[in-house]
């Protein structure tokens, strides 16, 4: 299929071919009969994607901030490959889509295939949509009319919060799309209506939906004119739908508005806003949020867990059928919207229009509908061309090609030299990406595409973490060698059934290695630590403190279903760090979490907790989520036989009271990762050992899940 994507370094846009998406729990599979460009959103992204790093700066201050603080903890170099990365992420473009429901996912009863429906989808030809953010078209609806209701419940969503009157003046600053919407949306509702721009075009349309019309380009003062049309009294409320850098549509809202009008903005703008301008008539100002109640809640969007109708009548997905409604009832009339129509293929001439000088509104792009049904090899795409040969004894599949494992995993594997076949990824727009920049011959949505592939004998694992024992259990059992990214399982029934396919490909005559992304362990640092020690006699005390920082409460680590919880997703380096630098079987394992009694409760990521190790050894972990991110991130101290160790943030190693010990630093913080692939393909490529045993991979999994299970029920 094809798809429209962003480059963020250059803010160029390209259509690029790519494999149709998996279908997820909760989800549709739609294939695309049309889409409609946002001239506002998107043209806003691909001037972002333009502009200098100065500007870039400029716009993200607080971005600029953590920038600096990464530089004083990490050191410049990480802060630099972090930006290089950030930038280096393909945005799908689009999110108003129409379509025909191909598939429907595991617990969708309210669609079914061969529905007509509109979604949140992007410029593809297939899409992946979460059921709560998709609405069936009325057969009244054509579908280039239904195009533009996302667009649609994004004004409905402003007009909900101004809560306008019968009767009642209100100006709509801003005669874009959204701008034109919301017009007709508040005649709709028995408003007068006071439109304002600068393009005589757009003007003569909210005229033609029965607006009263201001242009900025007349000279005319705008509060004047509004003061005017609400006959001295001033207007009810703004709606502000422009988007510019300016504060000045703020300030001139205040100024139109009666004592106690309400203005809501609903596009950009700049907020320097003037304290007098709203104290003295008590203004109130709110900031539309998207389509409606529900956006950016993972248990409404993701999950599919609708708000009850009786406490929250207007959610997002109620907001799409009604903004549908007003179209089938010829309330709404998006049809004098279309500026201009081209077919998918056409995307480039389409954003050259959106970015150009010539006057536009509504883009169109159309896609064919040929009645394929999605098979297995449209979920994958021939990135090189031409089928290569072989060229070393080590071919890898990728599943997951998100932020660690484009940034850390597959640059380390393409640097050791490994056979780059595959690479999966849920939507297939990074598997396509990061195949091509790293030199993939396939990208895939499919996990069959590399699990069970004779060709393919490493797999490595790097999507979220509910998935990782499944998929190393299953590639295990064909006897594919496995690197999972941290943790290896979330339960103890999940770490068992890898134990078991683990096991089981050993008795049946295959040696497939097995590595867990404990990458601390394989530092040049903790390295030069752990020969130190292995000469040291008596058991030792290690002190190891991890300043995490905090995440939201909704974010899909602190899930416990799909990420675990902290303790297992990342305090496990720790345990297993600890067990390096000892180099004893942990015997015991206990952990205390911080609570606070008087609110809700909340995730369970600020902890200590304590080892004994069959040596007589103790080790002391800190994870902390209520630091500072000013605070390096990571420390180990080391106590034995009369010495310390210290390592600051695996950049800086201090030994003391050890003969001839000097500090050894390193120009940029090195945590192991690409150690840990080298070595992991370097036993695969000669038939082994791993780097770590497996039977201290299954000891430290079941530590780290005995806790988290003790926390959790503490």
């Amino acid at each position: 299929m094809q798809q429209v994507l962003l480059n963020m370094r250059t803010g160029g846009t390209e259509l690029v071919e790519a494999p149709v998406p998996a279908l997820r729990e909760g989800h549709l599979l739609i294939r695309t009969r049309l889409s409609l460009i946002s001239a506002g959103t998107e043209r806003m992204l691909v001037d972002f994607g333009r502009a200098s790093m100065l500007e870039r700066a400029r716009q993200q201050p607080d971005k600029v901030r953590q920038l600096i603080e990464k530089v004083r903890t990490d050191g410049a170099l990480a802060a630099i490959d972090a930006v290089r990365n950030k930038l280096d992420q393909p945005l799908a473009m689009g999110y108003s889509n129409v379509g025909t429901v191909t598939e429907v996912g595991r617990g969708v009863t309210e669609f079914k295939i061969g529905d007509r429906v509109v979604s949140n989808g992007s410029h593809a030809g297939f899409v992946c949509v979460p059921k709560n953010l998709s609405a069936r078209i009325p057969s009244g609806v054509d579908d280039e009319s239904a195009a533009f209701t996302v667009l649609g419940a994004i004004g409905l969503q402003g007009l909900r919060l101004a809560q306008p009157t019968i009767g009642e003046c209100v100006v709509v600053t801003g005669l874009g799309l959204i701008g034109l919407i919301t017009v007709q949306l508040l005649r709709a509702h028995g408003c007068r209506v006071l439109g304002v721009d600068h393009d005589a075009r757009r003007l003569q349309l909210a005229h033609d939906f029965g607006a009263t019309v201001l242009s900025l380009s007349s000279g005319i003062d705008p509060v004047i004119a509004a003061m005017e049309f609400s006959r001295g009294r001033g207007v009810d409320a703004v709606l502000i739908t422009a988007s510019t850098s300016s504060s000045e549509p703020v300030s001139q809202a205040a100024k139109m508005c009666r004592k106690r009008g309400r203005i809501v903005l609903i596009g950009v703008t700049g907020l320097e806003l003037s304290r007098q301008d709203f104290y003295e008539k008590e203004i109130t100002f709110q900031v539309s949020c998207s389509y409606g109640a529900g956006r950016y809640d993972a248990a409404y969007e993701q999950h599919g867990r609708d708000y009850p109708i009786g406490f929250v009548r207007w959610t997002e997905q109620r907001n799409f059928e009604a903004v549908l409604d007003l179209i089938d009832a010829h309330s709404l009339n998006t049809k004098p919207l279309i500026s201009h129509r081209f077919a998918i293929g056409q995307a480039g001439e389409a954003y050259s229009v959106l970015t150009g000088s010539d006057p536009s509104l509504g883009i169109l792009l159309n896609y064919p509908v040929d009645g394929s049904s999605v098979t297995r090899a449209s979920q994958t795409v021939d990135l090189r061309g031409v089928k290569a040969t072989l060229t070393t004894a080590v071919v890898v599949g990728c599943i997951g090609a998100g932020n660690y494992g484009s940034r850390i995993l597959i640059p380390s594997l393409a640097k050791a030299g490994a056979e780059l076949h595959t690479v999966v990824t849920t939507n297939g727009l990074h598997a396509v990406h990061f195949g091509k920049k790293f030199g993939f011959r396939r990208a895939s949505t499919n996990t069959d595409d590399v699990v069970g592939q004779t060709d393919i004998n490493t797999v490595i694992i790097a999507t979220r973490h509910d998935s990782h024992a499944y998929l190393a259990a299953e590639a295990l059992r064909r006897g594919q060698n496995v690197f999972v990214e941290k943790p290896l399982a979330l339960n103890h029934q999940d770490l068992s059934r890898v134990e078991a396919a683990y096991s089981f490909a050993h008795a049946n005559g295959d040696a497939p290695i097995l590595l867990v992304g404990f990458n601390r362990r394989f530092s040049p640092h903790v390295q030069r630590m752990r020969e130190i020690l292995h000469t040291t006699p008596g058991p030792k005390s290690v002190n190891l403190l991890m300043n995490a920082g905090a995440l939201p409460v909704g974010h899909w680590t602190q899930d416990p279903h799909v990420g675990g919880g902290r303790v297992l997703g990342e305090a496990c380096h720790l345990v297993d760090l600890a067990r390096f630098l000892v180099g004893a079987r942990i015997t015991t394992a206990s952990g205390v979490a911080m609570r606070n009694s008087a609110a809700p409760p909340q995730p369970i990521d600020t902890v200590h907790i304590s080892l004994r190790f069959a040596d007589g050894s103790i080790a002391s972990i800190e994870y902390y989520a209520n630091g500072h991110r000013s605070f390096p991130k990571e420390r180990v101290e080391v106590f034995a036989s009369g010495m310390v160790l210290q390592l600051d943030n695996f950049r800086i190693l201090r030994v003391f009271g050890y003969p001839n010990s000097k500090v050894f630093r390193t120009w940029r913080q090195d945590k192991g990762h690409s150690n840990c692939v080298r070595d992991f393909l370097r036993a695969v490529a000669s038939n082994g050992p791993s780097p770590i045993p497996a039977d201290e991979l299954f000891e430290v999994s079941r530590v780290v899940i005995d806790v988290a299970e003790s926390l959790r029920g503490a």
